[in-house]
């Protein structure tokens, strides 16, 4: 597993600039590690739906200490290919995730809460 890091020193491989200037958008992209620490992480972000989270958290392009400006959206392309081999969708991912009964219980909360089924509203004292 590659580090925020290392995926930075190869942005600056490849566009130029330097580690500092890619460092966070690496670091959001494996902020799942957070909440777990294996390859699992990745379903999170790594796919092209987080790709486009990072280019709306972080802004459509990126201006390298160097004055270039490189859409966001490459960078996290980037981060991805290199630790997938391709850019998965979302939908890749959820469907090799077992479905357990818990996922699909659903409570019926409708005759509590539309004010047109549910009872009237009681002051409490």
């Amino acid at each position: 597993m590659a580090h925020p890091y290392h995926h930075a020193l190869s942005s600056v491989k490849k566009w130029g600039g330097s580690v500092e200037d890619y460092l966070v958008l690496h670091e959001f992209v494996d902020a799942s590690k957070l909440i777990l620490a294996d390859f699992r992480h990745r379903a999170l972000r790594h796919h092209a739906e987080g790709i486009f989270l990072l280019e709306q958290i972080h802004g459509k392009t990126l201006t390298l200490s160097t004055g270039r400006v490189i859409p966001t959206r490459w960078v996290g392309e980037q981060h991805v290919r290199e630790d997938l081999g391709f850019i998965p969708s979302f939908a890749d991912w959820a469907r090799s995730i077992r479905a357990e009964p818990w996922m699909g219980r659903t409570q019926m909360i409708k005759g509590e809460v539309d004010p047109h089924l549910a009872g009237p509203v009681r002051e409490v004292s």
